[in-house]
């Protein structure tokens, strides 16, 4: 069983997506609908500074674009999933890809979702830092030391990123060091999954009272649950979902594990970057990953696939 996984911020880079776009006219077809609705997307993309692409009203749409479009190529190629999931904003491709909403509905939410994340980012100096080499139980404990601290992305094993405020980052980077881990700062501006961004988190349930939901061809797997969406898709329960993800963590870790344990045994990332296929390798390096960014890894995911067939 493949399971499709979409990339989440920080991965991306400025030319992300251009390869893609210009070997594959799904892809593009992807980029020439962005443009209907936000007209500049693919040159940010192609062509964005590293500063204009760090802004997160520019950055979820970029990727949101470059993710499906991956999305889209392989399909393409013949290539379908068999389980769906993202990380943070990675999880509107998803739920766009499984058709739970409309490609165009999904790119206008990652849109409004970016729009939200910001503004609520600039309300407050806050950041976020990779800790690695340390047990969840070790970090949480470490955050309960802060008052405005919060363990929120549970990568995989050894490595659990937290949202806090930037007067207490580098307190927090000592008490890690302290407790022999190691901390890295990541390449966003927000506190993001925190209650930091309660605002935005209420902005999108507002957004979201006007969306009309399907129910997903395939198992979606949701960052808030770790389980698959399930329930009235406009009972409520989807635009839940979505709106308490933002001030939430990630259950990025049992999100596989579950997926692995219905019968995943190969992931694509689909995406820039390899982040989430270095992720899930230290979670269970007997499953087969794959990633797709550009026309080079297409090729090269589609010929393992056949080799493995």
């Amino acid at each position: 069983m493949i399971g499709l996984v979409f990339s989440g911020q920080g991965a991306q880079y400025s030319g992300m997506g251009k390869s893609l776009c210009q070997c594959s006219p799904a892809a593009k077809a992807i980029f020439d609908m962005a443009e209907t609705i936000r007209p500049g997307t693919a040159e940010q993309c192609f062509t964005g500074s590293k500063e204009e692409l760090t802004e997160t009203r520019n950055t979820q749409p970029c990727m949101y674009c470059v993710e499906v479009a991956a999305a889209a190529a392989l399909r393409e190629r013949g290539v379908e999933a068999d389980a769906l999931a993202g990380f943070s904003l990675g999880e509107i491709s998803a739920l766009a890809w499984s058709g739970a909403v409309s490609l165009e509905d999904g790119f206008r939410l990652v849109a409004r979702r970016g729009e939200l994340m910001q503004k609520a980012s600039e309300e407050a100096e806050s950041g976020m830092v990779a800790v690695m080499k340390l047990s969840p139980e070790q970090v949480e404990e470490l955050c309960r030391g802060f008052q405005q601290v919060y363990p929120v992305n549970y990568n995989c094993p050894g490595q659990i990123v937290v949202s806090g405020a930037a007067a207490e980052m580098e307190a927090v980077k000592a008490a890690v060091k302290a407790a022999k881990g190691r901390a890295v700062p990541l390449a966003v501006r927000g506190a993001f999954h925190s209650p930091f961004m309660a605002t935005a988190a209420e902005g999108l349930a507002e957004y979201l009272k006007g969306q009309t939901f399907q129910a997903p061809r395939m198992p979606l797997y949701s960052n808030y649950t770790a389980t698959p969406y399930e329930g009235d898709p406009n009972g409520g329960a989807f635009a839940e979902l979505l709106s308490r993800q933002v001030v939430n963590p990630v259950r990025w870790q049992t999100i596989v594990e579950n997926m692995i344990a219905a019968g995943v045994d190969t992931f694509i990332e689909a995406g820039p970057g390899k982040t989430l296929c270095g992720l899930i390798k230290k979670i269970n390096k007997e499953v087969l990953t794959l990633r797709v960014e550009d026309e080079d890894s297409l090729n090269e995911t589609v010929a393992a696939l056949n080799g493995a067939e």
